[in-house]
């Protein structure tokens, strides 16, 4: 009779993590698992509903069996595509993942990790005209299980312009001293001075600005439900720094954008008192860090300011 080779090739496999005569050294590990997982995926926006992202995922576990010489990592590849496969990326989805992890580790592990890094893509309106574009924000979503319960966290990245305000009182002072220059002592007629303004003689010197970028984490309460407050999160850090960075742009856009950055003159220290001052009243989220970069103009370093909520046991204030 003739052997099916398959199932013989099958039975012949080495397993070598469970056989192996080779002795290992006995130890408790933080976390084994995998990194770089590719997966279309769709995440359920609170604002948005669900929304198709293309996500690089991090998944593992602890290994707290000091006596076992590996997981089941395989297992968590295929969790991951049954799950999401099915399902949106929601709290309640990753809740359901981790405790999958678990449950096929038993005796092994008693924590579970996963981490969504995806880019974010939304349709923003310019200032002023009907024009609109797309941008896409970095986004990260980690979960968390273990016998604390589950923890769900959120982080993003919005880029936005900041105008250095003493930047600013420098070039008004060149000004005002090109004024006293071009018309010495006397009355001046307003439309004189109107058109003099509008030349580069008038107007010698301009405050510098530079993009800057914003780095928010907020751990989510029960109150935020089960999607993820993605865009609602993007929408209060641009609101609350008023100069977001634009896409598609007229004239009139781009002139109302040098308002906006002459209205809002910032340090590095004024944007993160401004997003701190955003985010503390919300219940939703139950603590925050957060990190602004002024990618300067003038220096060849950055300028940096990092806050967080400042709750017992939350975020360390820490780069």
């Amino acid at each position: 009779m003739k052997r099916d080779s398959g199932a013989e090739t099958t039975r012949n496999m080495p397993d070598v993590a469970s056989n192996s005569m080779v002795d290992h050294i006995h130890s408790t590990l933080d976390w084994v698992g995998m990194s770089e997982i590719h997966l279309p995926a769709r995440v359920s926006d609170t604002l948005a509903g669900e929304r198709p992202i293309s996500t690089s995922i991090q998944a593992y576990v602890n290994l707290s069996n000091p006596d076992a010489k590996g997981i089941h990592m395989s297992r968590l590849y295929l969790m991951l595509e049954e799950t999401f496969g099915d399902h949106s990326v929601s709290a309640e989805s990753i809740e359901l993942l981790l405790k999958n992890f678990l449950e096929t580790h038993d005796g092994l592990s008693d924590r579970g990790f996963v981490q969504f890094d995806f880019e974010y893509s939304m349709r923003r309106p310019a200032l002023k005209s009907s024009y609109s574009g797309w941008k896409s924000y970095p986004v990260t979503i980690k979960g968390t299980l273990s016998d604390e319960g589950m923890r769900i966290e959120l982080a993003v990245e919005v880029p936005y312009s900041s105008t250095c305000p003493c930047s600013a009182a420098l070039a008004r002072q060149l000004i005002q001293d090109q004024f006293r220059r071009d018309f010495k002592e006397g009355k001046v007629d307003a439309d004189t001075v109107f058109e003099w303004l509008g030349t580069e003689q008038g107007v010698v010197a301009t405050p510098h600005s530079q993009r800057s970028v914003a780095q928010v984490r907020v751990l989510l309460g029960d109150s935020c439900g089960q999607g993820f407050p993605i865009t609602a999160l993007i929408d209060a850090i641009e609101g609350a720094l008023k100069t977001p960075v634009q896409t598609a742009v007229k004239r009139v856009d781009e002139q109302e954008f040098a308002l906006l950055n002459g209205q809002n003159l910032m340090f590095c220290e004024d944007a993160a008192r401004r997003l701190k001052q955003a985010l503390d009243p919300q219940d939703c989220y139950r603590d925050f860090w957060l990190r602004v970069n002024h990618l300067e103009s003038l220096h060849a370093h950055n300028a940096v300011a990092i806050v967080t909520k400042e709750v017992n046991g939350g975020y360390l204030p820490i780069p």
